[in-house]
């Protein structure tokens, strides 16, 4: 893990990494509030890459698919992802956890750590056993965020040489937002709070019992400053299974690119690529079609709500066809369908505002 971890670094993370670089904003929900037993975890990510995309991958002992930098062709790092064994894990950076002399050439290896807990991690145990033994220093100051097949729901502060865990089953009303800091960490090095304050509210205002993806798209990484920003660049739902149900039934609903201008498609689990092609890089093209025409759009069109309502339209359509029972050959239409829907809506954008 450090050896790949060096290899990284070297290539281009030598110099200190800008403040908007990893800012991100989570939310966790334990299966034990909501109506379907099932838990639910949310990343809006912020970066400054943003090109993302989705990728399958055989790991060690797992498979997994997750969202990688699209520069990046083998994912090497990933920014949040599921397993087959329905092992799902997120980070947001906490910059009020680093309280060592650890150079910076030797930090910035969340993505590198959450690709290795993906290819070997099937439950809390194995993640706490897999922190345990990767070398000191880790290289992170980290909020990971995880959930699994056997009704865990938990955020995990990671720094250089420990861990402390927060179980979401013991926080009032069963869920628990995270952005850039953390409990233990030294208060007056907060960052993110703005971003904290403001998905509380909506969380507290939400009916837990019933969010899902669409609503914590729609209320948060929707919701305008502070959390919706130039920087963001995906957001990710991770919908697990109750206890004792097959993990193949857990989904990574995934919105690449601006979420003002993007869609969300749900992309099943499993131990083959079932990702959609739009999702995914080319031989010709590093990244994916849904995100370059995200970020056209974006660029043409800011956070205007006649786009927005537009995507919304195309949404429905995905909503009112999903099922996660569908056949891997009717999940691939549908997903194609969905595409070529936005795809239309996305033209149409573009060349409207090209006749101006």
């Amino acid at each position: 893990m450090k050896a790949r971890c060096f290899s990284v670094i070297v290539a281009g993370l030598l110099t200190v990494i800008p403040f908007k670089a990893y800012c991100c904003t989570s939310v966790i929900i334990s299966g034990k509030v909501r109506s379907d037993g099932r838990p639910v975890m949310m990343k809006h990510r912020d970066t400054d890459e943003l090109n993302n995309r989705i990728q399958w991958i055989q790991g060690e002992r797992y498979s997994f698919t997750g969202l990688v930098n699209s520069p990046d062709r083998d994912g090497e790092e990933v920014w949040s992802g599921t397993n087959s064994a329905g092992f799902s894990i997120m980070n947001t950076a906490a910059y009020n956890l680093k309280n060592d002399d650890v150079p910076n050439s030797e930090m910035n290896c969340e993505g590198l750590v959450m690709r290795g807990a993906l290819e070997v991690c099937a439950s809390f145990k194995d993640f706490e056993f897999y922190l345990d033994t990767l070398a000191r220093p880790i290289g992170v100051q980290t909020n990971f965020g995880v959930i699994d097949a056997f009704g865990g729901a938990a955020y995990y502060e990671v720094d250089n040489t420990s861990w402390v865990r927060y179980d979401v089953d013991d926080e009032p009303g069963g869920y628990m937002v995270v952005t850039n800091f953390t409990r233990r960490g030294d208060p007056s090095r907060k960052a993110g709070v703005d971003r904290f304050i403001k998905a509380g509210e909506i969380m507290a205002g939400a009916d837990i019992a019933n969010v899902t993806h669409k609503e914590l798209f729609n209320l948060i990484s929707r919701s305008g400053v502070p959390i919706s920003r130039n920087a963001t660049s995906a957001s990710v739902v991770f919908e697990g299974v109750k206890p004792g149900d097959d993990p193949a039934g857990t989904v990574m609903w995934s919105l690449v690119g601006s979420p003002c201008t993007g869609i969300y498609i749900p992309v099943r689990v499993g131990d083959k690529d079932t990702v959609p092609s739009f999702l995914k890089d080319s031989e010709e093209n590093e990244n994916c079609m849904i995100c370059d025409l995200s970020l056209i759009v974006k660029k043409l069109y800011g956070y205007a709500e006649g786009i927005s309502q537009d995507c919304r339209k195309v949404e429905e359509f995905v909503d009112s066809k999903y099922d996660a029972g569908m056949c891997e050959k009717a999940y691939s239409k549908y997903a194609e369908k969905a595409f070529k829907k936005y795809r239309k809506v996305c033209l149409k954008k573009i060349s409207e505002k090209s006749a101006i």
